[in-house]
């Protein structure tokens, strides 16, 4: 922290013991908003009630709520606020929203976490928050209402709220802000407090602006990237290219000359396991300076050369493919599912169809590069990351400075991109090392060369695929075979467990068909893999939902036909992975229908328009896309784009539509034009030119979302938009052209079609 900025020790986190012995964490107001840009915490005054660790109230109304969750774009600053405050039937034109730290204290060198799950993935955060960030609001409102019943002698049956207010039956009006002090005092049964009834919602469910909204568009906004402080030394790394490699000469005089320039510190690997089970770090060579272009030119005039180890110098992904051409010809590492006779099914099929679909490494390309600030006092460290997982990143610095659960204070500044990125904290470990080491604090940056060349890709997979279909056009027979690389691998995960994050057991047709046999086979590869939006369901539903396409062409059935007859009638069949316990597959069709309904499906398309569609289950969600397109001298023209998404109970519709539309243009964008090459040990992509991510005029210019009411349990709906887009694309490009895409990127081949 800088020095003047006011923070102390004891002062960076107050704690307070209020009703029923809980613990609430509230932050000073005087904490240095100013220095630190964040001027949303002076709105605390130096008069407010805490009702519980997520809300504040002040005398005069205003109503603080804290939002734990990481924000990376996916909006739970607004989303997880908006569950508290229609609970606790809040004004919302009264709220604010700040973003809390990671409430962590020590319980006898045990960290007790004060604010449940803080993390960005998987998407969580809706639903974890539905199961208790209701009764944080719901609390709240109990208290207010037993003040306010208090003050009156009323009754509490006989109060009501609404916005901001407790009502008598003769329309009496006590504010919030002028019970905040009673309520404060009281306690909580230990019953709990009862919720609202749906019917009783205010706020859920009604589209908002999202928070952040005004200071992005005006450009006030803060990102991990615009912060500083001022006594702390900026650090840009130089790593070794090669995936396992090691410094083999370094001269780092040129460098230590230029003005601004410090130190120079070498980091040496560190091996898988190292930290928390995660990848290694890379070795690397650090450049302390005191401005971001002193490190800059620092960088490079260091004369540094690595080398290979392991044989990495060799490894490329022109091998890499041999390799999973050759491995699907052997036993499969796993056998992951056996349902009847496969083997006899298809043999014995009256139609046979097989098909082969490649799925290229990719990287992230967040838009905020990685970094991270970080200082650490003998007995405190401070870290402000952009991270998703901010439980993580404080084992990491538990784990390399050895301090306590209550020295350390992590603050989450708004993430610009995570897409998984970010549940990796290799980059928090650098600026922690590299701060203990020197004794400053620490700013960490990666440049745009450093995220595409080191980044935890999305894993490469070649899908060979079988069907037997009978005379009636029933599918009676399927199999996958998956060669891939793990994205489990290094990361602390028994061999036999590697293929989980590849293949997922009851996924679509998997309790549809009944000879059905699922099998993983191995890739050895030395390029770090990690989470990818969506993770396996991107791959997977590209090969799965294409492959459908084709048998549909093959057997002269409808495309959608076909996908509705496997479904079957509406049945809740079980599923064992993230987004379980059951799969819905009326649920599912129905987004289908809803799609295609909308994309005009069985109506003449225009001359030279063909339409696909496609649709896949994921972390609880429901979604099916549908495009309208043409190609014309091999370039491509979306001229419609329709997703129906089923996320269950929606918090915020706009949200939802943002994030569906989102995740519908990042799928697209990444099935047309990218991938991750290695080239004799390296990674060749370094930056845009190389990793051209779509630009306007290659995307629909609009993404029609339609949005299913529901009465169930919601999911979050960041991912959800991706897997059924790359599919449905291919199946649109097969419908206009005749030519079937079965290798991602797209774009080489639609720039072959004439």
């Amino acid at each position: 922290m800088n020095a003047g900025s006011g923070y102390t020790r004891r002062g960076f986190l107050r704690v307070l013991a209020v009703a029923g012995g809980a613990l609430v964490v509230g932050i000073p107001a005087r904490a240095s908003a100013q220095q630190d840009g964040r001027e949303d915490l002076a709105i605390l005054g130096d008069s407010w009630t805490a009702l519980n660790a997520f809300v504040r109230v002040e005398p005069n109304g205003h109503v603080i709520l804290g939002a734990r969750a990481p924000d990376m774009g996916q909006g739970t600053r607004t989303s997880l606020p908006r569950i508290i405050a229609d609970e606790m039937d809040a004004d919302w034109t009264q709220v604010k929203v700040i973003p809390l730290p990671l409430g962590v204290e020590d319980d006898h060198g045990t960290p007790r976490w004060l604010y449940g799950p803080q993390s960005a993935g998987g998407s969580t955060s809706i639903p974890d928050a539905w199961r208790d960030l209701r009764q944080a609001g719901a609390a709240a409102r109990w208290l207010l209402v037993q003040a306010a019943a208090a003050r009156t002698g009323l009754p509490p049956d006989q109060l009501r709220t609404e916005a901001g207010w407790v009502i008598t039956p003769d329309a009496r009006r006590l504010g919030y802000g002028e019970l905040a002090a009673d309520a404060g005092k009281l306690s909580l049964p230990d019953a709990g407090v009862a919720l609202k009834s749906p019917q009783a919602y205010r706020l859920i469910g009604k589209a908002a602006r999202g928070v952040d909204v005004p200071a992005i568009v005006t450009g006030q906004q803060k990102f991990g990237y615009d912060h500083y402080w001022g006594d702390g030394l900026i650090a840009m790394i130089v790593r070794c290219p090669y995936f396992d490699g090691e410094l083999d000469h370094l001269d780092a005089g040129a460098a230590l000359a230029i003005e601004g320039v410090e130190q120079v510190l070498p980091l040496p690997a560190m091996p898988a396991g190292t930290l928390l089970g995660r990848g290694p770090l890379v070795a690397g060579v650090a450049v302390l300076a005191k401005d971001t272009w002193s490190a800059l030119k620092g960088r490079a005039a260091l004369d540094v050369r690595w080398k290979p180890r392991s044989g990495g110098a060799a490894a490329s992904t022109t091998a890499l493919e041999s390799q999973a051409d050759r491995v699907l010809k052997g036993a499969a590492t796993t056998l992951v599912r056996r349902n009847g006779d496969f083997a006899h099914a298809f043999r014995t099929a009256a139609r046979r169809i097989q098909a082969q679909y490649t799925v290229p490494f990719v990287a992230h390309a967040t838009m905020e590069p990685q970094n991270c600030l970080v200082r650490i006092d003998p007995d405190h460290a401070y870290l402000m990351a952009a991270t998703q997982t901010p439980r993580s990143a404080f084992e990491v610095v538990r784990q390399i400075t050895g301090l306590g659960p209550g020295q350390i204070s992590i603050e989450m500044p708004r993430i610009g991109g995570g897409f998984g990125r970010r549940l990796d904290n290799d980059y928090v470990a650098e600026a922690v090392l590299l701060a203990k080491a020197v004794g400053k604090p620490i700013k960490l940056q990666w440049t745009r060369e450093d995220d595409l060349g080191h980044d935890v890709y999305r894993p490469f997979g070649v899908h060979a695929l079988a069907a037997g279909v009978d005379r009636k056009g029933q599918i009676v027979a399927w199999r996958q075979h998956l060669a891939s690389t793990s994205k489990l691998w290094r990361r602390g995960v028994p061999a036999a467990r590697l293929w989980t994050s590849e293949l997922y057991p009851d996924d679509p047709p998997a309790g549809m068909v009944a000879n059905l046999e699922l099998a993983w086979f191995a890739l050895d590869f030395p390029l770090p893999r990690g989470n990818w939006r969506a993770p396996g369901h991107t791959a997977n539903a590209f090969a799965v939902q294409s492959f459908l396409d084709e048998i549909a062409h093959a057997s002269r059935q409808d495309p959608l036909k076909l996908r509705l007859a496997l479904l079957g009638s509406p049945r809740l069949l079980p599923y064992s992975s993230h987004g379980g316990p059951t799969l819905d597959t009326g649920r599912l069709a129905n987004v289908l229908q809803l799609a295609a309904q909308r994309i005009g499906w069985g109506s003449r398309a225009p001359a030279g328009h063909g339409r696909g569609l496609a649709c896949h289950f994921t972390f609880g969600g429901y979604v099916a896309h549908a495009f309208e397109v043409s190609v014309s001298d091999g370039k491509l023209a979306i001229h419609r784009a329709v997703a129906a998404a089923d996320v269950g109970r929606v918090i915020d519709p706009n949200g939802v539509d943002a994030q569906i539309s989102g995740g519908t243009l990042d799928a697209l964008s990444t099935a047309l034009n990218l991938a991750i090459t290695v080239r004799d040990g390296t990674v060749v992509q370094q930056n845009f030119p190389d990793y051209p991510l779509a630009r306007m005029a290659e995307m629909p210019r609009e993404v029609e979302v339609i949005q299913v009411p529901s009465q169930s349990d919601p999911a979050g709906a960041g991912e959800m938009g991706v897997p059924s887009a790359a599919p449905a694309l291919a199946n649109a490009i097969f419908a206009a052209t005749g030519v079937r895409l079965r290798r991602m990127p797209f774009k080489p081949g639609i720039a072959r079609i004439g």
